[in-house]
């Protein structure tokens, strides 16, 4: 089938042509975001696939219904971005990846905590300059301290077992409690207990209703002074402004994002040559007991091979059924 690739970077036709050679499709790649200007660009692919900052709603749903799009491909687990109900609705197939690498994101959050709890940023660019000082640079083992994982999924299960390495106490959050976890020591808690009693708290949740602004004023305030916060799922999970008043009043001391609530229009892109126009993300990078990553936890070669082949595998299954199995149908 004719695949229209959207915003498709250099490793994306990297990776898509290389897997492309055993599925046979024929992939046409838009250097450019999804919309309705550019929808016109796929004329005669009757499947378009998108990543997570190219924003799917109805109007847009309808106007690729009506070009002949049969199949929105996401080459992302996460779909928030896409109205299911409408695509649904509109009789458009809509697939992703549901789990290329739970070890890339889970082992970025890692990365972030270890870089913030031991200054290491900071580290660093002193000692390019010179400056082999250690005042401002104690940091605190992690062995022994109290781990608090809200999402305890594929992402949360792999962190939790790489906490667990480390000599970690445990804590969880989620509706469905997972053995695996269980298993590893972890006690399942309300997130106003785990709040309380973590030293470190790290994100790994989806964005519905219910998680949207999990992390606000209350929960803040409910946490231990100085708390490292790890948010490595979806940037609306916590709310941006609460955690600024809680950096400059120093209950949060370590703040470690790879998403950030507005990111659809600050990430995947150069903007060095311009003038930063989101004050709210311009006032985050401001506090130096911050880490800001653009949303590359998942950026490994294994994830990369994962989704491509996982996308054109849906593609096929698609094609040769008119469904998949990693199809999205709204509840």
């Amino acid at each position: 089938m004719k695949i229209a690739i959207y915003n498709a970077r250099a490793y994306d036709k990297q990776y898509f042509d290389r897997y492309n050679r055993q599925f046979g499709h024929e992939l046409l790649y838009v250097d450019t975001h999804l919309d309705a200007h550019t929808l016109i660009l796929s004329e005669g692919a009757p499947v378009i696939c998108v990543f997570v900052n190219d924003p799917v709603q109805e109007p847009l749903l309808k106007k690729m219904r009506d070009q002949g799009t049969r199949m929105l491909a996401l080459r992302s687990a996460g779909f928030n971005h896409v109205d299911i109900h409408a695509a649904n609705a509109l009789g458009i197939v809509v697939a992703n990846v549901p789990g290329y690498s739970p070890y890339a994101v889970a082992e970025h959050a890692v990365a972030m905590i270890l870089c913030l709890i031991r200054r290491i940023v900071r580290a660093h660019a002193r000692v390019r300059e010179g400056n082999f000082s250690l005042d401002g640079l104690m940091g605190f083992d992690l062995h022994g301290k109290t781990v608090g994982v809200v999402g305890t999924g594929k992402i949360g299960s792999v962190f939790t077992r790489i906490m667990h390495g480390f000599g970690c106490q445990l804590l969880g959050v989620d509706p469905v409690e997972n053995r695996s976890c269980r298993d590893l020591g972890m006690q399942y808690v309300s997130l106003p207990t785990l709040c309380r009693q973590s030293d470190i708290i790290s994100l790994h949740c989806p964005l519905l209703p219910e998680t949207q602004y999990l992390i606000d004023d209350a929960a803040i305030a409910g946490m231990r002074d100085g708390v490292c916060l790890i948010n490595t799922s979806r940037g609306a999970v916590i709310d941006t402004a609460a955690v600024i008043r809680a950096l400059k009043s120093r209950k949060i001391g370590y703040l470690g994002l790879d998403v950030y609530e507005e990111e659809e229009d600050l990430f995947f892109e150069d903007h060095s040559n311009t003038v930063l126009s989101d004050d709210v993300f311009a006032r985050l990078l401001t506090f130096n007991n911050v880490i800001v990553t653009g949303h590359q936890g998942y950026f490994t070669r294994e994830a990369i091979t994962n989704i491509a082949k996982c996308t054109l595998s849906n593609v096929t299954e698609f094609e040769q059924s008119g469904q998949c199995v990693n199809q999205l149908v709204a509840p």
